[in-house]
């Protein structure tokens, strides 16, 4: 008589209690395959005290701004209706007129700490991706931890940046509206900060924003290849600031044309940005004033009186074009160092 072979349950048997597992759904990732919403989340996990902290510095600084504007603005309408003048200012007046320009003075020095802040902001940013993010990783060798966990090195680089200019577009974005909200809005007796002045120019437009994803692409590319988070952070804070100081001092005033008014007497439209003047000797050659100076040898010194008085400047409809072109060269940088990055963290894997 034979004896029958025991086999094991097999699984889905509902005598074995074991349930039979179930096949991966259509279209999703494979069993055990990582997505890039993990390493998205482990980002925000390891920098949340950053992240958080940004946005509550805006709402604080937003409120302060409002605050002042507010003040400013009820200071403003109380001083109409006294009566009094800052331009004649009479003894009964004199605390009124020096209460109300203090006001204009603080309201207008705030002003510029916020052009400030959207200056230095982007700097900033590429700085904490530069080393917090990036090089601090590679520095400690906690990315190979990451690496072999079935998540690539070109996933896991997106992760860490996806975080950062997520939260910078978003944030600046914001920061900038309610810095042209501001700047449009200022009470009577205060004019706005000018628009081609440094403060006020980048502040009222998406430089910002491009900057921002300019820094955090090259401090991508500098933590990839300098692996020291102090060192990858004061190179890639030297780099934004270089780009930026280089605009600011020799080539946006060169990204459009300008307009040119020559003659005896020169008339061009209010709140223009002029960029050069000086005179035309009959030759046709150009001199600043400076070089016409009457000390020593003088371009100007031998024209006979016959010298046309010329302007170059730029007015106030060339805000725009000229934003978007610096906008333009700064988000082509910022595409070029992010490939470059992508190639490098490649290569590593």
């Amino acid at each position: 008589m034979s004896t029958p072979t025991l086999r094991p349950p097999a699984p889905g048997d509902p005598a074995s209690g074991n349930p039979a597992p179930r096949p991966p759904a259509p279209g999703g990732p494979a069993p055990g395959g990582p997505a890039l919403r993990g390493p998205v989340l482990v980002t925000v996990r390891l920098h949340r005290l950053t992240l958080w902290a940004l946005p509550a510095l805006l709402v604080l600084a937003a409120a302060f701004m409002f605050y002042q504007w507010r003040h400013t603005t009820t200071v403003a309408a109380d001083f109409a209706g006294t009566g009094c003048s800052v331009e004649r200012t009479t003894q009964a007046c004199g605390d009124t007129v020096r209460y109300f320009v203090d006001s204009l003075s603080d309201l207008r020095r705030y002003l510029e700490y916020a052009g400030l802040a959207l200056l230095v902001l982007p700097g900033l940013v590429g700085a904490f991706v530069a080393g917090p993010v990036i090089a601090r990783e590679l520095e400690s060798g906690t990315y190979k931890l990451a690496w072999t966990q079935s998540v690539s090195p070109a996933r896991w680089l997106a992760a860490r940046l996806a975080v950062p200019t997520l939260w910078a577009v978003v944030l600046l974005s914001v920061a900038v509206v309610l810095f042209r909200w501001a700047q449009a809005t200022v009470p009577a007796g205060l004019y706005p900060l000018n628009w081609y002045d440094r403060l006020g120019f980048t502040g009222l437009g998406p430089l910002p924003v491009a900057y921002a994803l300019f820094g955090i692409a090259v401090g991508a590319l500098i933590g990839l290849l300098v692996r020291r988070t102090v060192v990858a952070m004061s190179l890639a804070l030297l780099t934004v600031g270089s780009v930026l100081a280089l605009f600011n001092q020799y080539l946006r005033s060169r990204l459009w044309p300008t307009v040119t008014v020559e003659g005896k007497r020169q008339y061009f439209e209010e709140n223009a940005w002029v960029v050069q003047q000086g005179a035309v000797t009959p030759s046709g050659r150009r001199a600043s004033y400076n070089e016409c100076l009457p000390i020593g040898p003088s371009p100007c010194a031998d024209s006979g009186g016959g010298l046309t008085h010329f302007v170059d400047y730029h007015p106030a409809a060339h805000f725009w074009p000229l934003q978007l072109v610096e906008t333009g060269i700064v988000l082509a940088l910022a595409a070029v160092a992010a490939f470059a990055a992508f190639r490098i963290v490649r290569r590593l894997g």
